[in-house]
């Protein structure tokens, strides 16, 4: 059991897989997300960016995100919708990072795993012992 802090109101609460907010706050996340799927529903709407939607249904943006990043919004139905990269903060529809900061991740791994590789070289050629004749002149 975990007891933290509502990052809401603060309020003290068990923490657990399903639920990062206290249930107060865990319920008033519920209505507001009916109220936004609700407007999402409307063909009118599925176009609607965040900040459409934050306009339009007063929930603040940070929930929005947050109904997508878990995926009760999909992206798929609606097109206009995404979530900041962790990184850079270019708009995304899956993951933690755009295809960009991914690469560059990818490439820095790269060009440490080599480093790695030739200081463990280096480390066994140090380690070996060389040995020589005496040849006779």
């Amino acid at each position: 059991m975990e007891l933290v802090n509502c990052p809401n109101c603060n309020a003290i609460f068990e923490k657990n897989k399903f639920r990062d907010v206290c249930a107060n706050c865990w319920k008033k996340e519920e209505e507001d997300y009916q109220i936004v799927y609700k407007f999402m529903r409307k063909r009118e709407n599925r176009a609607a960016t965040i900040m459409q939607i934050v306009e339009q249904t007063g929930v603040k943006e940070d929930l929005i995100i947050k109904f997508v990043k878990k995926g009760r919004l999909h992206p798929t139905q609606f097109p206009n919708l995404g979530y900041p990269c962790d990184k850079c903060g270019r708009i995304i529809k899956k993951g933690k990072l755009c295809e960009k900061c991914a690469n560059e991740l990818r490439d820095d791994l790269e060009i440490f795993h080599k480093e790695e590789q030739r200081k463990q070289e280096i480390l066994e050629r140090e380690k070996m012992t060389y040995y020589s004749r005496k040849t006779k002149d």
